[in-house]
């Protein structure tokens, strides 16, 4: 990080993750990264209001409020003496869709407390699929109930990280949050809210990116969905959308300014302006770069995919994604969003797999001190991925043998499906863990592909991908397969902390430094560090390989949703 002192302005990205909160610190003329800071949930690493085994994913607020004051105040000490005076803007971004009930004052049931230990009265993550029934009862409603289908530009499929699934899933099975809960905010809302004192469920703005993607909201029928289709759905919907919100904002738009409060506990001045939220894949595709014809994807534990496109194409309905909004990535444009709910997470999951024995036999190995053991079982985890990439590296792709889905946590797109699992073919004697694994990189360059696809089929442009997140920068080898399987060169986005940096820039144009979103990208936005490109002979046996995984795929689908 740069520590030179300067008098120019800065501004800070937030962004909220699955695991933990990052800052950063920017300069706004230039984009310069100055300091950043990463600060884990503590209840969540510890292992708190989580159940995978039954798809349940819950945080507390208190995580979100204590790692935010500490990832700043931790960002600002590393940042020369006196820059925090000069900080003008703060961008949010989050996980979504993540709501969590409120009260009538607008406080989250979980920070009360009669509710302070109940997972029904926090934020319900991003990744919790304990509402697929709910999403199931949506969509058959959305296509039977006689008017519009309210969920065309969802891409026609309601899933349960959504919304409304998932608090139709809490109204159903949680009497006490359902009598006491006004009304439900997502993070992305919430965390401006709290930072700028108005967390007023009505008065609070309501993001975009937000509502659109994951609420039905759209301008065409003037904001949610109306109150008769709620109720077909179910009666226990009824009176909620009078107590939720029309309005939406883009997030070049203020939220409002920092309270005196908080301006005090992190050390900044009262007034610095805080943007509308939006989620994380969306603000990360701004600091990527992302323009028509390019498609971003963000991969970590999952993928999201971000396209944007004229207004002028927005009554092409593209299907099977997770929707197209006015302004959802860049104001004046159409977002489209996609992605997987599995990408990093496959490999770790095999990762697990292959290391069961050190913590199941390991310990117990009598001629084995724990320290040495401890050690020895540290070295492996750290170092066998690393390993196998090597070896995977030099087979070739019909060498494997193997086909491989990547629907380890449902199918996100195209055609969100969360009862599907995964699954490997072709497995033989002589299936050695860096071929499994391999398959597994080619399953998830393969799922990319599909998405793809999906929007080319439908008149979106795609030329080429940047690829953002912790992956692209770790694993040469499913870069490579990436590029290969798409058969497009793929972009490595410089910046380690791009999605930061987007929240950034949507910071510095809130604060009033940059007309638009499009100046500010162009002197903000991270450059590249390098480009995979694809080799022609790979491409051609991929298109090969890839028709039978979609053959796969289709005709293992019915199987899996029993399993």
């Amino acid at each position: 990080m740069d520590t030179k002192k300067s008098f120019s302005k800065y501004v800070i990205g937030l962004d909220f993750g699955t695991d933990s909160v990052r800052a950063l610190i920017v300069d706004v003329e230039n984009g310069r990264e100055i300091a950043t800071h990463v600060s884990n949930y503590k209840r969540w690493s510890s292992g708190k209001y989580q159940d995978p085994a039954k798809n349940m994913f819950r945080h507390h607020p208190l995580d979100y409020i204590e790692a935010m004051q500490d990832v700043i105040i931790q960002s600002i000490k590393q940042a020369p003496e006196g820059l925090a005076q000069n900080i003008i803007g703060i961008g949010v971004d989050t996980t979504g869709s993540t709501p969590a009930p409120v009260d009538i004052e607008g406080t989250v049931l979980s920070l009360k407390e009669e509710f302070s230990e109940n997972p029904n009265a926090m934020f319900i993550l991003w990744k919790d699929h304990t509402a697929v029934k709910e999403a199931d009862l949506i969509n058959k409603t959305a296509k039977s109930w006689g008017g519009t289908d309210f969920t065309q530009y969802c891409g026609g499929i309601y899933s349960s990280e959504w919304f409304f699934s998932k608090i139709l899933h809490i109204l159903r099975n949680d009497l006490q949050v359902k009598e006491n809960s006004y009304s439900w905010v997502e993070l992305a809302d919430w965390i401006p809210a709290i930072l700028t004192g108005n967390i007023n469920p009505l008065k609070m703005k309501r993001s975009r990116c937000a509502a659109g993607h994951k609420a039905m909201w759209h301008s065409q029928w003037e904001g949610l969905p109306p109150e008769e289709f709620l109720i077909k759905i179910d009666p226990l919907l009824s009176g909620l959308r009078s107590r939720l919100y029309s309005k939406t904002y883009t997030s070049d738009a203020a939220a409002g300014t920092l309270t005196k409060e908080w301006a005090d506990k992190l050390g900044l001045n009262p007034g610095v302006t805080v943007t509308v939220g939006a989620f994380d894949p969306h603000m990360g595709a701004v600091g990527g770069q992302i323009s028509e014809g390019i498609f971003v994807k963000v991969l970590g534990t999952s993928c999201c995919d971000m396209a944007v496109g004229p207004k002028s194409i927005d009554e092409n309905l593209i299907d099977g994604i997770c929707g197209q909004v006015d302004g959802s990535i860049i104001p004046g444009m159409i977002g489209y969003e996609a992605g997987q709910s599995s990408f990093g997470d496959v490999y770790a999951w095999f990762k697990d797999v292959l290391c069961w024995p050190l913590a199941a036999i390991l310990p117990d190995l009598d001629f084995v001190v724990k320290e040495t053991a401890d050690l020895i079982a540290s070295a492996i985890r750290d170092k066998i991925i690393k390993k196998i990439e090597e070896v995977a590296q030099d087979i070739s792709p019909q060498e494997t043998g193997l086909i491989a889905l990547d629907w380890l946590n449902g199918r996100r797109t195209p055609y969100a499906d969360q009862k599907l699992k995964g699954a490997i073919a072709g497995l033989s004697l002589g299936s050695t863990a860096p071929k499994i694994y391999r398959a597994l990189v080619e399953a998830t360059a393969f799922g990319s592909r599909a998405i793809v696809e999906r929007f080319r089929q439908d008149g979106l442009k795609i030329n080429e991908v940047v690829a953002i997140g912790g992956i692209p920068k770790k694993s040469p080898l499913v870069m490579q397969i990436l590029a290969d399987v798409l058969g497009m060169p793929v972009k490595v986005a410089e910046s380690s902390q791009t999605v930061a940096l987007g929240a950034a820039i949507f910071g510095a144009v809130a604060a009033g430094y940059y007309d638009d979103i499009y100046k500010a990208q162009e002197k903000m936005a991270s450059k590249f560090l390098m480009t995979y490109y694809p080799e022609k002979t790979r491409v051609k046996l991929y298109n090969s390989i890839y028709k039978l995984y979609i053959e796969f795929g289709n005709i293992t689908e019915d199987l899996l949703r029993k399993l």
